[in-house]
């Protein structure tokens, strides 16, 4: 097979709506996906006219990712640029959308997730809730990149104030590969977002044809296709046969029951990362709280335990104020909570990886510095 060359950025997306067979691409069908769908609309305007058709209007707002990402060469699924393509070029490259809903995209950055900040993360919360507050909006799907996806799936879960669905997608392959997973899994999640069943299930991800929650969901594999799994407590749902499933549901606080409000906020406080490893020393903890962080998160060895080193490290900075949550480096389990934890100002992370903890820690500190509190809202969301 010679070597496929990008025409001006749509024609890498379309591969992964295009059909392949025997070793070659099917024009027809790529040149039919050049044509933006009449239904289709990738403007931010206020002022959008209303659909007419009775099919759900799902706003899509893209952030980049490896679903927007391109490289010079078809087999190329590492090396690649994320967030090389707008949302306009991915709405275009899916015109069997137009069946399922009124799609109209805004570009609300594009960058590689790894550089997602608190900044942009509240300012995505934000416009969210500003696009759910519509009548005209139905659902919003939020395009992303996977290395990241998970905390800004459960940030926006924990602040978003409306059940009406919203989705975040990505993909594992960038829109020129031979098999690019992200058209489908965008078609998917206008699916869900559309649908009736999803109203009041929480923030969803949605990637290779499974609904997880944001609050159980991980990315557990560095290239797979079916990388984001929910080990133990297994997915909300599927899409099979361009139909929705839903089978289990988050049991945990979200979206209208949570108390997280982020409408007044303009600055998260500073909750750190620490891992724990053999060897280790406590100068870890005196550099974060040095750099003004008022939480930590440790990433601790099995049920969330500490080297004598670190202990030292943590309770100095229990000790001036610095909530520090016991999460778990192992991938799964629940950090049992500790009858020393609330003398030292510690927390126990339940059954949330660190990079979660850090996100609910996060959201837990705009409200209080009680660490009993806090320690309920790691109980209850």
């Amino acid at each position: 097979m010679k070597k496929m060359t990008m025409i001006p950025l749509l024609a890498g997306f379309i591969l992964g709506s295009t059909l392949w067979s025997g070793g070659f691409t099917n024009t027809t069908a790529a040149a039919t996906s050049t044509t933006a769908p009449a239904s289709v609309s990738t403007t931010a305007d206020k002022s959008e006219k209303p659909q007419t058709n009775h099919l759900p209007n799902i706003k899509i707002l893209a952030t980049g990712g490896t679903i927007a990402g391109s490289s010079a060469a078809n087999t190329d699924t590492t090396g690649y640029k994320a967030g090389a393509l707008g949302v306009e070029t991915l709405i275009k490259a899916v015109p069997e959308m137009k069946n399922i809903a009124n799609v109209s995209g805004e570009q609300f950055a594009n960058i590689d997730s790894t550089n997602m900040n608190n900044d942009i993360l509240l300012k995505l919360a934000k416009r969210t809730n500003e696009l759910l507050a519509r009548d005209d909006v139905d659902g919003v799907v939020i395009t992303h990149g996977t290395d990241t996806l998970e905390e800004t799936a459960y940030f926006l879960d924990l602040v978003v104030k409306s059940d009406k669905p919203v989705v975040v997608v990505g993909s594992m392959r960038p829109a020129t590969a031979i098999s690019a997973d992200g058209p489908f899994n965008l078609y998917n999640a206008v699916k869900v977002a559309g649908a009736s069943s999803s109203k009041g299930q929480g923030v969803l991800v949605l990637l290779n044809d499974r609904i997880g929650s944001p609050r159980y969901i991980s990315k557990t594999n560095t290239t797979t296709v079916d990388t984001f799994k929910s080990v133990e407590q297994g997915y909300l749902g599927a899409v099979v046969g361009d139909q929705v499933y839903y089978y289990n549901k988050a049991v945990r606080k979200h979206t209208t029951a949570s108390v997280f409000d982020i409408s007044n906020l303009t600055q998260l406080p500073q909750v750190d990362i620490l891992y724990e490893y053999q060897n280790n020393g406590r100068y870890l903890y005196d550099a974060a709280v040095a750099a003004g962080a008022k939480g930590i998160v440790v990433a601790g060895a099995g049920n969330g335990n500490l080297s004598t080193a670190s202990l030292e490290g943590a309770e100095a900075a229990g000790k001036k104020g610095v909530i520090v949550a016991r999460s778990t480096r192992v991938g799964s389990g629940v950090v049992s909570p500790s009858t020393k934890d609330a003398a030292s100002n510690f927390v126990s992370a339940d059954s949330l990886n660190p990079q979660k903890a850090r996100i609910l820690l996060m959201l837990a500190l705009t409200q209080t510095h009680d660490v009993k509190q806090i320690q309920s809202f790691f109980n209850e969301y």
